[in-house]
């Protein structure tokens, strides 16, 4: 079932878009602001997308916007647009609960994380902060202090996560860009289950302050309804930042660059499974017709594998390493009020040793420079985003199925995170369900003008995947 009926054309704007509108005099920032607050209001009772909403200081943001485009002088990229921050992300104002009853309510709340600085410089007008399970640990969105998140397209079905509350929001327009991140997959993985798009950066073009319990594994990055979106929000969010501990690429990159025309020249490999993984048939040939969408664009397509066997020990290795860093600053009445979930895998993290902790950063170390001789041949890798469709919420794994954790079902997501390649989801088709299938589109380290082009020359041509009685934005 849906939650939307009728929707108005201010539900239906892209950033882009408003941004226009906001350049012509003919749309106001206060009559986008209210527009969304008010749909949020009305909508967000059947999904949960929002941990905490607060009108009154978007609406204040809102007015001095249109203030500055009145006089003509928009202070940045994204002066009035609506917009959404993760709950893990710290903002000043608004409370960060990591989703944990084990998180103070109290704040102070003083402090904005580089995204969030840079964002509010731009102009955008954040409306509130996004759902996330507990400290961002599974590929699915509930949580002790908020509850269970659900996808807008059948609410009876989970969106997907760790940012499932911006995707969910991202698919109703609840605020035109959404701060999301991903250190398994968790921009992606949503987005894929929505019908949205969403990149994950290469690491080191997107500060992070605090750093992520999961080091190296964890992106920040941008989720959206439309490719050329997202390009606009990452001009803002790949900013350096003092902060910052990992230095990053020097360079800058010219994210509102257009696309080519055409691929002509380029070579692509489609990797139906990775050479491991059994995908839905219905979602595998989704994903193939887009492929040959690739072909008529002028691409090279060669059907083959990138030639690594599964990561998951790698992953898990790093995964529950970081995630037994939590248990450290709680005592036993905190640990028992945590996702029972998390503390397993937080557990079993304390069993890591330095000697395999050490090993898999070696084997982690391989399996990039695997990744870079592919790329040195390969302008662009294609998979599906996941192997399945969305399952029941308020379950961690689909609930037929073999199945432990959420990584037993999200295969083509967590070893980008280990290469640190720009990897992003894009809605491709409905399945046989009537529910979003998405293409995953990954690409060489700091090449991720590769993944956004090739998003953008595909959007157009692909079936459109609007939720049930709306129009595609």
């Amino acid at each position: 079932m849906t939650t939307t009926d009728s929707p108005t054309e201010l539900a239906e704007l892209s950033a882009s878009e408003a941004l226009a509108l906001f350049r012509r005099g003919a749309l106001s920032p206060v009559e986008l602001t209210e527009d969304c607050l008010a749909r949020i209001e009305r909508d967000n009772p059947a999904v949960n997308a929002f941990a905490h909403v607060d009108g009154e200081r978007a609406l204040a943001a809102a007015r001095d916007s249109e203030a500055r485009w009145h006089a003509g002088r928009p202070c940045g990229a994204l002066d009035g647009v609506p917009t959404t921050i993760k709950d893990l992300t710290l903002t000043v104002g608004m409370p960060t609960r990591l989703g944990s009853t084990t998180t103070s309510p109290q704040g102070p709340w003083d402090t904005d994380a580089p995204v969030s600085r840079h964002l509010k410089e731009a102009g955008a007008v954040v409306l509130g902060k996004t759902t996330s399970p507990e400290f961002g640990w599974k590929g699915v969105t509930d949580n002790p202090l908020h509850g269970i998140t659900r996808n807008p397209w059948d609410t009876r079905l989970t969106p997907g996560g760790s940012s499932g509350g911006a995707a969910a929001a991202a698919a109703l327009n609840l605020g035109l860009l959404h701060q999301g991140s991903d250190a398994g997959g968790s921009i992606r993985i949503p987005c894929g289950f929505t019908g949205t798009f969403g990149i994950k950066p290469t690491f080191g073009w997107v500060p992070q302050w605090p750093a992520s319990a999961m080091g190296t594994l964890s992106h920040l990055g941008p989720m959206t309804r439309t490719a050329a979106d997202s390009a606009l929000m990452l001009s803002v969010m790949a900013r350096p930042d003092a902060r910052d501990g990992y230095l990053g690429n020097p360079r800058a990159e010219d994210w509102l660059a257009q696309p080519p025309t055409s691929l002509k020249g380029w070579r692509i490999a489609y990797s139906p499974d990775l050479g491991y993984v059994n995908v839905a048939p219905d979602i595998a040939a989704r994903v193939r017709s887009a492929v040959g969408l690739l072909r008529e664009l002028g691409a090279t397509v060669e059907e083959v594998h990138p030639g690594f066997e599964d990561p998951r020990r790698i992953f898990d290795t790093l995964w529950f390493a970081g995630a037994s860093q939590a248990l450290e600053r709680l005592d036993e009445t905190q640990r028992a009020a945590l996702d029972p979930g998390f503390l397993d895998i937080a557990r079993r993290g304390q069993d890591i040793s330095m000697r395999d902790y050490l090993a898999a950063q070696r084997e982690r170390e391989r399996l990039v420079a695997r990744m870079q001789a592919f790329h040195e041949r390969y302008d662009l890798l294609v998979t599906p985003t996941l192997p399945l469709a969305p399952f029941e919420a308020g379950h961690n794994v689909p609930p037929e199925g073999p199945y432990r954790d959420w990584m037993d079902w999200t295969p083509f997501s967590y070893p980008f995170n280990l290469t640190q390649q720009p990897a992003a989801s894009l809605p491709c088709g409905l399945d046989d369900q009537g529910l979003p299938a998405g293409l995953h589109l990954v690409g060489p380290r700091f090449r991720d003008l590769n993944v956004l082009h090739a998003a953008r020359l595909l959007e157009h041509r692909l079936p459109p995947c609007p939720l049930p009685g709306r129009s595609r934005g």
